[in-house]
């Protein structure tokens, strides 16, 4: 997620942890925002048809083109990324070695995928990011390609 003026001002830090990182990002989401509630297994949205836990039967049953984010999602990821690294969640790695105190450019979208997207949708149950904030999907009205390695 490297980008200026990502991250600005960094939230209180929480403390050490013993927690193992899947734990750790899990427990962070444990907040309720706007109408999605992390509850006991993974994100539930209000008149959601779809329970989660299984994301294999998430993916088999809501179609491709459905699995889409909002902008307002990006933003709670920014604000969940965010605090993850102000708790240690997220950490420089010897292929990345961004400085958690810089508030301007933070880790590359590869350190956020494994450290914090992977834990927390293995937690939820194994379904994508997307499909965790939206269970039913969403119809898509624009389509953003991207190739991590550029």
């Amino acid at each position: 997620l490297r980008a200026g003026s990502l991250f600005g001002t960094p939230p209180p830090t929480a403390g050490g942890s013993s927690l193992s990182a899947a734990a750790a990002a899990a427990a962070m989401l444990t907040r309720r925002s706007g109408s999605t509630l992390w509850v006991g297994g993974g994100y539930a949205r209000a008149g959601s048809t779809t329970s989660l836990g299984d994301g294999q039967a998430m993916h088999a049953s809501v179609s491709a083109d459905k699995w889409c984010v909002t902008k307002s999602d990006l933003r709670c990821l920014r604000k969940d990324v965010r605090r993850a690294i102000s708790q240690g969640v997220i950490r420089p790695t010897e292929t990345d070695q961004f400085d958690p105190a810089d508030t301007t450019c933070g880790p590359t979208i590869y350190t956020v995928n494994e450290q914090y997207i992977k834990p927390v949708t293995a937690a939820a149950g194994n379904m994508s990011w997307a499909l965790m904030r939206h269970p039913d999907g969403l119809e898509c009205d624009l389509f953003v390609t991207h190739a991590w390695s550029e």
